[in-house]
């Protein structure tokens, strides 16, 4: 185009391309004179720096150090902060310029640890986590259910520490402890008031070096030596006054079909058993183990579960043999704590099964997937790789699984007790949270108040007098803390030490009898 065709604008366009001068706007001349400022502060800082380090070695430095931090200070919040990689920046602050920084011990690895936690942490996947290298040992010790020690679980009421379940091939049974044993000295310190936490630092120890323990039984004092050993306790089997197997499962840890098997070769010896398999409380644990534990009571080859993953061909897992074929009849417990690889061990059997029934209330819901890989410093990220289906393609996330009987059991044993104060009283006429426990309590024992709504009638008065006249408390039919504590013991120890109050078992003896 000639010059003389182009438009005025056109022409001004050309001036200011080939002119030296351009025009700036208000907020591109400040920005211009920012990054002036920062071009001078740069070369100011290389000047004090190397002038600091010139006269340092001269003869001491003449820039005090508290200038420098000052104007290092001054100069980082100048500058921005590169996007590229934010963690980093973070970091290097917090690490440098934070000021609390200088008075937490091991500030770079809590500092990661805090970080990767939040990485893990999202509200649509709960189960996938970063674990420190203490956390990833107690996340295998809780499914594992392994510690050195005696072998024995027990349940403490007040100053009595009574033994409930003696583990099959534990240290403890080979010297003798039975159920109902009372613990009395422990080394010989005697362990009335001790906190359960206190005890169980006295009974554990390194594996091959003893304890000496005195439990009372029948009225009598005897004293057991006994060596601790390494102990795997994710199952206890018994048989029931009826001849029933019972075969209780806390977690599907790496030694529990051993353990189960243990239990099952010396319960399971008539031609037609029954069994409870009692899967209250188990929140899980590794597939394998199902696998394993369901392979003893469906025929080789039947699906335990399906994995799909969110690309690539589904899984499914299979059992792989040495079904015990004498058992003929299984009643299933579950409870809301039933999650994950119980739910997947409770529906391979109920839909491969025709002699299966669930009883209690509806499952957790837990229908993923998770792996654990561990760092060399023992630090681990465990996360979700797939959702696990049923056999026939349930998939109980979120849902649970609803028992063919919903049974619950007593509300006493479902509230969350709040507690009293030392100078915290109530009696006749008033209303609180703690008579409301109370009155739960007193109903389960059989002492019958009129209500359960806090308001602590005359009935209620009546019924706590009787209760305290035979725990030997003053019968005043005041609620105070050691009345109201007594209550809980009380609860605590029947349900530990008897079946009178678990419906849910009752119902699994009823339907097994009827031959439902």
């Amino acid at each position: 185009m000639s010059e003389e065709n182009k438009t005025d604008d056109q022409k001004k366009d050309t001036e200011l391309e080939n002119s030296g001068s351009v025009h700036l706007w208000s907020d591109e001349l400040a920005l211009k004179k920012s990054q002036k400022k920062i071009k001078h502060l740069k070369r100011a800082l290389v000047i004090v720096v190397i002038a600091g380090v010139l006269l340092g070695w001269l003869g001491g430095s003449l820039v005090p150090m508290s200038f420098l931090n000052s104007f290092r200070s001054r100069l980082n919040a100048a500058f921005g902060l590169s996007s590229d990689d934010k963690i980093a920046e973070v970091l290097k602050i917090m690490e440098n310029d934070w000021y609390f920084g200088s008075s937490i011990d091991n500030l770079d690895e809590r500092l990661k640890d805090q970080a990767l936690t939040a990485i893990t942490s999202n509200s649509e996947d709960t189960h996938t986590e970063y674990m420190s290298a203490e956390e990833t040992s107690s996340f295998a010790q809780s499914i594992n259910r392994n510690y050195v020690g005696i072998g024995v679980g027990y349940i403490q009421n007040g100053d009595t520490n009574m033994i409930e379940e003696v583990f099959k091939d534990s240290p403890a049974e080979k010297a003798g402890v039975k159920a109902g044993d009372i613990i009395h000295a422990i080394d010989g310190t005697v362990i009335d008031g001790m906190s359960s936490s206190d005890i169980k630092d006295l009974i554990q120890g390194d594996e091959g070096t003893k304890v000496s323990i005195t439990f009372i039984r029948e009225g009598q004092y005897m004293t057991l030596e006994i060596t601790r050993a390494a102990v795997s306790a994710t199952a206890f089997g018994k048989k029931l006054d009826d001849g029933t197997i019972y075969l209780r499962l806390a977690q599907f840890g790496e030694g529990t079909v051993k353990e189960v098997k243990g239990y099952l070769k010396d319960l399971a010896v008539d031609e037609s058993d029954k069994m409870i398999l009692d899967l209250r409380n188990n929140g899980g644990g590794y597939l394998d183990s199902v696998a394993a534990v369901a392979s003893l009571f469906l025929p080789s080859g039947e699906t335990v579960m399906s994995e799909q993953y969110a690309s690539g061909p589904d899984q499914t897992i299979r059992t792989s043999g040495g079904q015990l074929t004498n058992i003929h009849q299984i009643v299933i417990l579950v409870n809301g704590d039933t999650a994950s690889a119980a739910e997947v061990m409770t529906l391979a059997l109920k839909q491969q099964r025709d002699d299966v029934t669930i009883v209690g209330t509806t499952t957790y819901g837990k229908g993923t997937v998770q792996v654990t890989r561990t760092f060399s410093d023992g630090s681990a990220i465990k996360y979700t790789t797939a959702k696990w289906v049923s056999p026939d393609g349930t998939w109980v996330n979120g849902v649970g699984i609803t028992p063919d009987e919903t049974v619950r059991l007593h509300d006493a044993l479902y509230n969350a007790y709040a507690g009293m104060e030392d100078d915290e009283s109530y009696s006749f006429d008033s209303v609180a949270d703690a008579v409301k426990d109370m009155q739960l309590c007193l109903d389960y024992l059989g002492y019958a108040p009129d209500r359960q709504d806090g308001y602590f009638s005359e009935a209620s008065k009546e019924a706590l007098s009787r209760f305290e006249s035979d725990h030997a408390l003053t019968a005043d039919g005041v609620l105070n803390k050691t009345a109201y504590e007594a209550l809980i013991s009380a609860v605590r120890m029947d349900w530990g030490t008897t079946s009178n109050h678990d419906t849910q078992l009752k119902k699994a003896q009823e339907i097994l009898h009827d031959g439902k």
